[in-house]
């Protein structure tokens, strides 16, 4: 793979992801792409052909790209990759999805990847909502995770915020009937926007019950974000909704 960040004829970064906001176009998060480690790059130059897929914009024929059928898990901002490769580890039968823009995190998971010899796991390095929306057909995800999204925790900046009515309209058009998507946060207040949007999205159930969470389930492993917000004194929320 080239380096998407040379200045020699590499691709440029991808676009920030937007979600609608009237008539403007809002960005639910800003690239900070940190160090960019040189092992880090060497797993773009030798993985990406095996874990990575080029964001094409059409259909995609995943069964081909895992080389077999399986029931589909899609996380949408993996971080560094900890419960993903944890994920792929622990549930071999089921195939898995990142979605990631920061780059150095998306290097780290490929050589975590390749060192556990995972062959479960394919990677977008692209814009959530163009995936979804372009790359993934309605009706075929297994289950969605979406652990610790950017709160945005300033007023003015709540616009911002990844769960909104139109991106859970759009989860429940990619999720199977019976299928699940599990949340986690550990801001309060985007806790409670979570519970505004999702317990009022056609199409959604909350296992819980209104307003309610779920002790950590034991699919998802403690990860740094999750330490952080302990020590923060933050309340840790795990939130699990199904398709109806």
């Amino acid at each position: 793979m080239t380096d998407p960040f040379s200045s020699a004829g590499a691709k440029a970064p991808p676009k920030p992801f937007t979600v609608e906001d009237g008539r403007r176009r809002v960005r639910s998060f800003v690239l900070r792409q940190g160090r960019f480690t040189p092992a880090q790059q060497r797993a773009f130059d030798a993985l990406w052909p095996r874990y990575g897929l080029d964001y094409a914009g059409a259909p995609r024929d995943f069964a081909a790209a895992f080389g077999r059928e399986a029931p589909r898990v899609l996380e949408i901002g993996f971080g560094n990759g900890e419960a993903l490769r944890f994920a792929a580890a622990n549930d071999p039968e089921r195939d898995f999805i990142g979605i990631e823009v920061h780059a150095p995190g998306v290097g780290r998971l490929l050589n975590a990847l390749a060192e556990d010899g995972t062959g479960n796991v394919r990677v977008y390095h692209h814009d959530a909502v163009e995936v979804l929306e372009n790359e993934i057909a309605d009706g075929s995800l297994d289950e969605v995770r979406i652990y610790f999204p950017d709160p945005w925790h300033k007023k003015r900046h709540h616009k911002r915020r990844l769960v909104n009515p139109a991106f859970a309209a759009l989860l429940v058009r990619k999720l199977r009937p019976g299928g699940r998507l599990h949340l986690a946060t550990d801001w309060h207040d985007y806790a409670e926007q979570m519970w505004d949007v999702l317990d009022a999205t056609p199409g959604l159930r909350n296992r819980a019950g209104p307003r309610g969470h779920v002790p950590r389930p034991p699919w998802r492993p403690r990860t740094h974000f999750e330490d952080r917000g302990l020590k923060l004194g933050h309340g840790v929320r795990d939130l699990l909704y199904d398709r109806i």
